[in-house]
């Protein structure tokens, strides 16, 4: 990489194991890997692009995996520049403790407020718009919660809101890279779905409680997951609630592969295709989690990439239509982690440039602060920045912040 790029994982991850005062074959027997492929790492020769690499390292070196990727990381283009402005007045947001709380006397007029919901949830999240998500989420949730006060005539109206809010509210600090916000959006997400008390919000919350925790601890998310599909297995009666059993399930799928897993990930990923099958047509979409048989299609590739079978990427994505999916990001990281396979293989390369390429396009904020995503197209770069047919890598791993 040139001299004025953000510092690589191969380059944190030295001065974290210099700083620990353990050597190269020490860290790598700690991480369950070869002293010769951390040594690659730190020179710049292979990328960091599993979940379960990063997060072992991690481990043998006791610190956070952010510490190792470097995020949140510095905004490189005006857009992504304007989504990290409103993370301070969302912290504030975040920070209330009690449900009903109302810091203002009262909010908008409610009418306002379900409208301003509903441009949040049929424009701004199907869009990946983090931008316009960031402007508007600070306000709905104040406008929320003083309407839980209120406006005691809407209240499960209200708590669906806060649901909503909460929920894109943890997808928009995730996706910049922050600690700790996402975590407490979840939070709040169960404190609210308790309230409601209903199998299907129940479930959505602990899908966002896997989510959230994943990088962190992956024993800990796949427990919650489990937890979770348990909890709703006896609701399967209802559409809402089956579906959030099968996305629980995709949670406890990615997290086994994360741990090495293949057979047990692959024994989720088997339920979650069942509930899949057993929503009926035409039932809505639950939760904003998009659940069905497409989605379930974009995560075999995610898992494929996981497991580090690179090979079967091209096999299971060609049985996929990501466009059936109504959310830009399940379709830019259908893209993403399509490349980041194709990455894997010299032959194909340029497709994999192509794809990476297509998810930049389809939701640029989401694929420029994705951490796997930067490593493969970083590996890509290296290996061919002396390529005169490299133009159009070059210009992402520019935009990305990788290239100067």
């Amino acid at each position: 990489m040139e001299d004025d790029t953000e510092a690589s994982i191969g380059r944190r991850l030295c001065e974290v194991r210099v700083w620990r005062g353990l050597s190269q074959r020490a860290a790598a027997e700690l991480a369950g890997l070869s002293g010769s492929y951390l040594s690659m790492i730190e020179n710049g020769q292979r990328s960091v692009d599993r979940r379960s690499t990063l997060e072992a390292l991690a481990t043998a070196l006791r610190v956070a995996p952010s510490e190792l990727t470097g995020q949140p990381y510095r905004p490189k283009d005006p857009m992504t520049a304007e989504a990290r402005a409103a993370v301070a007045e969302l912290e504030v947001v975040l920070a209330e403790p009690a449900l009903g709380d109302a810091w203002a006397p009262s909010g908008r007029p409610w009418p306002e407020v379900v409208a301003e919901l509903d441009r949040l949830n049929t424009v701004y999240r199907p869009a990946a718009d983090y931008v316009a998500q960031g402007r508007v989420l600070p306000a709905l949730l104040a406008d929320l919660h003083a309407a839980v006060k209120h406006e005691p005539g809407h209240r499960r109206e209200v708590l669906h809101g806060l649901m909503h809010c909460y929920h894109a509210a943890e997808e928009f600090t995730k996706t910049l890279g922050l600690v700790g916000l996402p975590v407490l959006a979840a939070v709040h997400a169960q404190t609210v779905a308790e309230e409601l008390d209903e199998p299907a919000w129940l479930g959505l919350a602990g899908w966002l409680r896997a989510l959230t925790v994943g990088g962190a601890s992956r024993e800990r998310s796949l427990a919650l997951a489990v937890h979770t599909a348990e909890e709703l297995e006896p609701a399967l009666a209802d559409s809402d609630a089956v579906q959030m059993y099968g996305a629980v399930h995709l949670n406890a799928a990615l997290a086994c592969a994360a741990l090495g897993r293949g057979d047990d990930a692959a024994g989720h990923l088997a339920e979650a295709q069942a509930a899949a099958g057993a929503v009926p047509a035409g039932v809505p979409e639950f939760g904003m989690v998009y659940f069905g048989v497409e989605n379930v299609g974009i995560w075999r590739v995610s898992l494929a990439v996981e497991l580090g079978e690179p090979g079967r990427v091209s096999e299971i994505a060609r049985l996929v239509d990501p466009s059936a999916v109504p959310s830009t990001a399940r379709q830019a990281m259908f893209y993403a982690d399509l490349g980041r396979g194709l990455a894997a293989e010299r032959a194909t390369r340029d497709r994999a440039v192509a794809a990476l390429l297509t998810a930049e396009e389809i939701a640029p904020q989401l694929v420029h602060n994705n951490v796997f995503v930067r490593e493969t197209v970083a590996d890509l770069f290296r290996r061919a920045r002396r390529d005169a047919g490299g133009r159009e890598l070059r210009g992402l791993a520019y935009r990305m912040g990788l290239a100067g």
